[in-house]
């Protein structure tokens, strides 16, 4: 079997989760199957049965702010250029609405089983006009046309299985499949090295709070920031926080955190994307992990902070709330979303929210160590990639004999 996956992101061009997944979904991939990886950027990989093909989209010339939709025609053409590579595929498997239109024309064109796999959904990101300017259009048709033409749908978590059929209530339930991310046990482990706390101005000798992420809306960072003046008098607070979405919102979050620090001189922030080893050294010695997303089909940083051991505070949204077991492996913080964008509709009030939370935590370190260990134990039993790895060959099988 020779499996096409189709990506934006993969290593060392990986700025979020959906890059995550394929890296790792793809090496275990290749202990069974032949893959063939198509993603964006120049690289190249022949090692195994894992084949890497990237390339380069056609260059789109704009002007000025409405030029945003750059992002969406460069997909599209990228899309147009790698399709040609998928005649000789058995199944195409596409992420992120950035690729799903290869999907979609080699389905048409080859008359190859198509599976999509969605880690968000364009409809549930209104926000992204911001980013994508008049292109989130664009990327929102890219989506739907792929999206009610796969043959399978794959969801990343139950929560993403009800937000597609809320969002495409035109979809055949029979072809969504709920397939969770996974974590690799070996690699994310809890360590005592803090070689790269002392890189990044961390004082190892003081408890932090951590998080690690885009500066996106979605991920929900500056909640965290404003949180800060009601944790514990002198709280450390790492924030991990690089790739901003648009120049707008980095420099919001650079006003909130300076305006935090005038009230806690202990915020650290790492403006950049670490290195993995730097962020397991990150998450292992945290004295709590906080996800303040508003919007997460899943959230595999919850998994990575809890395979290195790290209690974890996070918004009871999404598949957050299959990932992360309240009052067992961490504190889940509910909050009123607003209908259209996902924001939350009292922000103070999730703030506020969250520093309880963290500072419960904080405060009782024995409470802390039972979550963090409790957390490993779950991410062993539930999100190991050979068993996912397992669950998505089955689905190709059945996809391909049901072609023939």
């Amino acid at each position: 079997m020779r499996v096409g996956l189709m990506t934006r992101e993969y290593p060392p061009n990986v700025y979020g989760g959906a890059g995550v997944h394929v890296e790792y979904l793809s090496r275990e991939l290749a202990k069974s199957v032949d893959v063939e990886v198509y993603c964006w950027g120049e690289q190249s990989l022949d090692k195994g049965n894992l084949h890497v093909h990237g390339a380069e989209p056609w260059s789109v010339i704009t002007n000025g702010t409405e030029g945003k939709y750059k992002t969406a025609l460069e997909a599209l053409s990228l899309n147009l250029t790698q399709v040609k590579s998928l005649a000789t595929i058995d199944i195409v498997h596409t992420h992120t609405w950035y690729v799903s239109m290869a999907g979609f024309l080699a389905k048409k064109l080859f008359h190859v089983p198509f599976v999509l796999t969605t880690h968000s959904l364009e409809p549930l990101r209104a926000w992204k006009a911001e980013q994508l300017g008049s292109g989130y259009a664009m990327s929102s048709w890219m989506e739907r046309t792929a999206i009610l033409d796969a043959d399978a749908v794959i969801a990343v978590s139950k929560g993403t299985q009800e937000d597609i059929l809320r969002a495409y209530p035109e979809i055949d339930p029979s072809r969504i499949h709920v397939i969770y991310n996974g974590i690799d046990l070996n690699e994310y482990q809890k360590t005592s090295e803090i070689s790269a706390l002392v890189k990044y101005g961390v004082d190892p000798s003081v408890p932090y709070v951590l998080f690690v992420g885009r500066i996106t809306r979605q991920k929900g960072v500056t909640h965290l920031v404003e949180a800060i003046p009601y944790l514990p008098k002198g709280t450390q607070v790492v924030l991990c926080a690089g790739a901003p979405d648009t120049p707008e919102i980095a420099a919001e979050m650079r006003e909130k955190v300076e305006q935090a620090s005038k009230v806690n001189s202990r915020v650290v922030w790492i403006e950049k994307m670490v290195t993995k080893p730097e962020a397991i050294q990150l998450y292992s010695n945290a004295s709590v992990f906080c996800c303040p997303s508003v919007y997460e089909p899943f959230g595999i940083i919850n998994l990575e902070a809890m395979a290195c051991r790290a209690p974890v505070v996070a918004s009871a949204t999404g598949g957050i709330l299959e990932v992360v077991v309240d009052g067992e492996t961490g504190h889940l913080v509910p909050f009123e979303q607003d209908p259209v964008t996902t924001f939350p509709s009292h922000p103070e009030k999730f703030s506020r929210d969250l520093a309880e939370k963290i500072s419960d935590l904080l405060t009782h370190p024995e409470k802390a160590k039972q979550f963090g260990e409790a957390g490993r134990k779950r991410v062993e039993e539930t999100f190991s990639w050979s068993a996912i790895a397992a669950q998505t060959v089955d689905l190709y099988r059945t996809l391909i004999r049901q072609t023939k």
